[in-house]
């Protein structure tokens, strides 16, 4: 009857921008919310028909009965119900065939931990008469039943995931997990210094290996706006990303360039710890198709994963990976540390999904908007510290503006980063072709590719400039993404505008080709 929210449904209510629920509760105090109708029809034709996410007026619920069976817990027997206040609203038929509502039996169903989980409710016994007393008892042995068939189905739900980690685990296998021995020492070659393992070396000889072998911030300029990895091989991007644990002070303390966009003072080390290493996690195992293409699929991720399946599913990689005793980082932390870190990670991954980006663009505008009421940094500092909820949202669009990051860099970048991207839309393009029989959306399809400035330009319009926008307004050192991002939007325009261009005089002669033909009959 209630389900968990998820922390994005939370963070209006959080920030005061949707008042706490305030309406019926359960006996044991859960919230009362119908996410379900299920009608079965035995007037007429035989039916069944399921409405998910009911609204306040469906037939069934704006009477208000089931609600207050829930709250109560009491049997509702009501012998005549067009005496009844509650069922005002029918004024004729309800249906096509002249159904209307006669008399009803409505009773809580229960589950084997005496909680309300659902409502049952019988209309109109088949003789005409009122339900009586022996009814009664004959529908509560079957709510009783309904109460067990709930349990099945969260017990079967739950074997059913396990099935499909299960599947998932095994495709998991068939990669490269783990790096082996001798790839570890192309980062940290103790063989060749010190003629011995990594693990049976001291943690101070690994550090001093390190301080050797690893860039320093500037080799790469990985703390540049402009970074680009396509200068470095896979083995110096794995250095870089050691690199940024130790100069963003999870291994010392923090020493955080002047040329950042300045939004660490808001966080805490872990935090940061928790957000780095949610960044690195965010697109691990990516199948290289969308999400959209997993629940077409039947891919065991959407069985197991419900919304944002591929983001749920890098979160439970990174979990996997970080489970591993030699790859553990957070072994060390104290278990409120950790479950605070896992807490961030799983806000920080999920918030990757661009389904979720426009739930929280209004709540995050209205932070940038709060922060311009303060004239001194410090104070704005230390009041955002101490949100909780605010600084989680502010995270999470962080999260999204270095996703989409690639946008914002030099043209020559850029547009390379694109037409890769482009390449593995067409793919997945390719195989809603080939494999599920459909036509792919403009952006999937390969033989559309013409369209790509104009599509680049859309998606600037509609999904990136706001985060860009809004940062730059939060802090003005972000500045330097917003200009590269509008750069960027003016070299694919002018590609647009020439394409356009093309065409239309395409068109053009093909119009005076066939006035021509038209002519000469």
């Amino acid at each position: 009857m209630t389900k968990q929210k998820e922390f994005f449904d939370l963070w209006p209510v959080l920030l005061g921008e949707v008042p706490p629920y305030s309406g019926p509760r359960t006996p044991d105090g859960r919230e009362i919310v119908f996410y379900k109708v299920i009608d079965y029809i035995l007037h007429g034709k035989e039916d069944i028909k399921v409405i998910p996410n009911p609204t306040p007026d469906h037939w069934a619920l704006v009477t208000g009965l089931p609600t207050y069976v829930a709250e109560s817990g009491f049997i509702c027997n009501i012998m005549n119900a067009a005496a009844d206040e509650m069922f005002n609203f029918q004024e004729g038929p309800l249906d096509e065939s002249g159904w209307t509502i006669k008399n009803v039996l409505s009773m809580p169903i229960v589950n084997k931990k005496e909680e309300i989980v659902g409502v049952v409710t019988f209309y109109n016994r088949k003789d005409g008469k009122p339900f009586d007393e022996q009814d009664e008892t004959l529908m509560e042995s079957l709510t009783q039943f309904l109460g067990w068939s709930v349990l099945n189905t969260d017990t079967y739900d739950k074997m059913n995931k396990l099935e499909n980690r299960k599947d998932i685990a095994q495709d998991m296998v068939l990669y490269h997990v783990k790096c082996d021995k001798d790839e570890i020492q192309e980062i940290l070659p103790t063989r060749e210094k010190l003629g011995k393992e990594p693990n049976e070396c001291e943690e101070e000889e690994l550090a001093s290996i390190l301080k050797e072998e690893l860039p320093g911030p500037t080799k790469f300029e990985i703390y540049e706006f402009r970074f680009s990895d396509f200068d470095c091989t896979e083995l110096e991007l794995v250095k870089c990303g050691i690199q940024m644990y130790y100069e963003l002070g999870v291994v010392k303390k923090f020493q955080i360039p002047q040329e950042t966009g300045k939004l660490k003072r808001y966080y805490t080390d872990l935090e940061a710890l928790a957000m780095v290493t949610a960044a690195l996690c965010h697109d691990i195992d990516h199948r290289g198709t969308n999400n959209l293409y997993q629940m077409k699929s039947q891919n065991p991720l959407a069985k197991l994963h419900g919304s944002s399946i591929l983001e749920r599913h890098h979160l439970e990689f990174g979990k996997f990976l970080l489970s591993e005793e030699s790859l553990n980082i957070c072994q060390n932390l104290n278990r409120r540390q950790h479950e605070h870190m896992i807490h961030l990670m799983d806000i920080a991954i999920i918030a990757t999904d661009l389904a979720l980006y426009f739930k929280k663009r209004t709540m995050f505008q209205k932070i940038v908007d709060e922060s311009k009421t303060y004239d001194n940094m410090n104070a704005w500092t230390e009041y955002l510290s101490l949100e909780t909820t605010k600084k989680e949202v502010v995270m999470a669009m962080m999260m999204t503006a270095c996703d989409l990051s690639a946008i914002t860099k030099p043209w020559e970048v850029q547009s390379k980063v694109a037409l890769l991207v482009a390449a593995e839309f067409w793919e997945q393009g390719d195989l809603e072709i080939s494999v599920l029989q459909q036509q792919p959306i403009p952006m999937m399809d390969r033989r559309k590719a013409a369209e790509l400035p104009k599509l680049q330009v859309g998606f600037i319009d509609f999904v990136c400039t706001f985060v860009y926008k809004e940062f730059s307004r939060f802090h003005e050192e972000i500045q330097p993404m917003l200009d590269g991002l509008l750069n960027n939007r003016n070299e694919w325009k002018t590609r647009a505008d020439e394409y356009d261009a093309k065409m239309k005089a395409l068109e053009e002669e093909k119009k005076k080709e066939e006035e021509k033909m038209a002519a000469q009959k």
